[in-house]
């Protein structure tokens, strides 16, 4: 949004009690997967069962690439009983009433509801699930759009050679800032244009083909058998068999999806990229001032009636830690989760406030696992976030991130947040995990067209193309990104840190990665496709593997 065969886990089998849990946990024999370069490719499609599930599926069963989540619960975990575990997940805010999250949902013991009294004393009033860093604001701009319009007045006509010294980096900032928006502003008015003219040229054929055909939700065969008498007629069936064989067989649907699609750019164009926009207008603090910490509320859930500015906050949540023994709905990755729900990502680009007191929200709250599955490329105040991440670091909280869905590789474009300064190619934490995101497809498709990558940047891979999960309103959808993939891996981490509860974040990192499943075949990768090997994507080389990552963290806890 591609690997023939994947060499061999070299993992002896262990005889493992689970460590760190229940004196009454039983003894279980586990043997690692492995012999994968054995596994041939599945020739066959997924089926609707197999697709919705797939991001827990076993490789060597099912040879679907999943985390074989069902498999380590099936063979390890059983009814063994770990501890509770706070994830904490910073987006655009999560539906903490959906029927398959409200038992998981973080509750703040120490704060008595809704008496607008700071029980806990820790600095935000009534914050029983969490907290709103963005108060009421749903609509925001990019960062580069932000960095434009306010140093537009500074700037706008100058050369290098007329500024101080000082001025300069800004200078140049804005320069980036300002080349970004106008091509981004252009790309997106073109390909706006581009829908709009695609959809006059569908709706005049379908209205043609369904007048003759005497219906307007024809099938392939049916359009297929249809007799075009005039070259208008040919031209119109030739198009809408493009559409029926490459983007949907329903073109009534197709259109919907086509409609869709130019709103979603329209509203980039009011609201990315609007140079009038004033979206923290309504939150009422200074952005640009780390001190101005007096905002926000308590309303995780959003300001918005229908919800639908909360659906990406809400899928990354279900995908953690959705209830697994209540017969509704999904089973999240992990069984013994609190969600902790902090709104700071906007529709738009995050402003490096939110996120940095988010971090330190999350940390000093009992999270002892941050998704964060959002991401941009500039960022006026790195070091307000950096230095959240370091405070993550010192207080032992490992941070999920995802990687970005630009088929960029982030070796050689740096995107925020990260765990490098800009300059330095050294990471200066190490509990900081980057995931890139994989697609279902068992062979040379096996990275999501879409994901970023990198070898020094991007640590792991794991489930990211088409994940069904948690929409608000007790609804369930697909989403893609490696802001699926994020999360996947959190819940992984919840995991090991729930049922090893000793181990460190620097440990749960390095366990993840190690424990992975790797292979020496080659992939595609990017918007270009280009062909590279797999174990070049990724610092690690692996594809998370939940069942592994449990094996590996009983022998490293047994190792302290």
């Amino acid at each position: 949004m591609r690997i023939p065969f994947l060499k061999p886990l070299v993992l002896s089998a262990l005889a493992i009690s689970l460590a760190g849990c229940s004196s009454t946990a039983p003894t279980i024999v586990s043997t690692p997967i492995e012999n994968i370069d054995e596994i041939p490719l599945k020739v066959s499609d997924l089926t609707d069962v197999q697709l919705q599930g797939w991001g827990g599926a076993d490789l060597v069963n099912d040879t679907i690439p999943g985390m074989s989540v069902q498999k380590a619960y099936d063979e390890i975990i059983k009814d063994q009983k770990g501890q509770k575990v706070i994830v904490a997940v910073i987006d655009s805010g999560v539906d903490i009433d959906h029927e398959d999250l409200k038992s998981v949902v973080w509750v703040n013991r120490k704060e008595i509801p809704n008496n607008g009294i700071d029980d806990d004393n820790n600095g935000y009033v009534d914050d029983i699930h969490g907290w709103n860093f963005l108060g009421d604001a749903v609509k925001e701009n990019m960062e580069y759009t932000r960095i434009y319009k306010r140093l537009r007045s500074k700037y706008e006509g100058r050369s290098a050679s007329s500024l101080s010294q000082p001025e300069r980096e800004e200078f140049i900032l804005y320069q980036e800032a300002k080349a970004e928006y106008e091509k981004e502003y252009r790309e997106t008015v073109q390909t706006r244009d581009q829908y709009i003219q695609i959809k006059q040229q569908l709706v005049a054929a379908h209205a043609a083909v369904s007048s003759q055909l005497g219906k307007e939700d024809y099938t392939k065969k049916e359009l297929s058998a249809m007799t075009a008498t005039t070259d208008q007629m040919r031209q119109y069936k030739m198009m809408l068999s493009q559409i029926q064989n490459n983007v949907n067989e329903n073109i009534p649907e197709a259109l919907k999806e086509l409609d869709e699609a130019i709103e979603y750019y329209e509203d980039r164009l009011a609201s990315h990229f609007n140079l009038d926009l004033d979206g923290r207008a309504i939150v009422g603090d200074d952005p640009y001032n780390i001190n101005d910490t007096d905002y926000g509320n308590n309303n995780v859930k959003g300001p918005s009636a229908d919800k639908d500015d909360i659906k990406h906050g809400t899928h990354v949540a279900g995908i953690i830690g959705a209830n697994r023994n209540n017969n509704i709905g999904i089973q999240g990755v992990a069984n013994n989760v609190e969600i902790m729900a902090i709104r700071a990502v906007p529709d738009g680009d995050e402003y490096d406030k939110d996120i940095a007191l988010a971090i330190r929200y999350a940390v000093d709250n009992g999270a002892t696992v941050i998704n964060t599955s959002f991401g941009k490329y500039f960022s006026p105040n790195p070091e307000w976030v950096r230095e959240a991440i370091e405070y993550a670091a010192k207080n032992d909280v490992l941070i999920v991130n995802a990687a970005g869905n630009d088929g960029l590789n982030l070796d050689e474009t740096t995107v925020y947040p990260n765990d490098q300064t800009h300059k330095e190619t050294r990471e200066f934490v190490n509990n900081f995990l980057t995931v890139g995101a994989l697609n279902f497809e068992y062979g040379s498709g096996l990275i999501a067209s879409f994901s970023n990558y990198g070898k020094t940047n991007v640590d792991v891979f794991a489930p990211g193309t088409k994940i069904w999960s948690t929409t608000p309103n007790n609804q369930y959808e697909f989403l893609q990104g490696t802001s699926m993939a994020a999360p996947a891996v959190a819940g992984v981490a919840a995991m090991i840190r729930s049922y090893f509860p000793k181990l460190t974040a620097v440990q749960v990192k390095q366990i993840i990665m190690d424990s992975g499943l790797t292979t020496n075949a080659s992939v595609l990768v990017g918007e270009e496709q280009v062909t590279r090997k797999f174990s070049d994507l990724s610092t690690s080389g692996k594809m998370v593997n939940l069942y592994n990552a449990l094996i590996l963290a009983d022998k490293v806890s047994k190792n302290r």
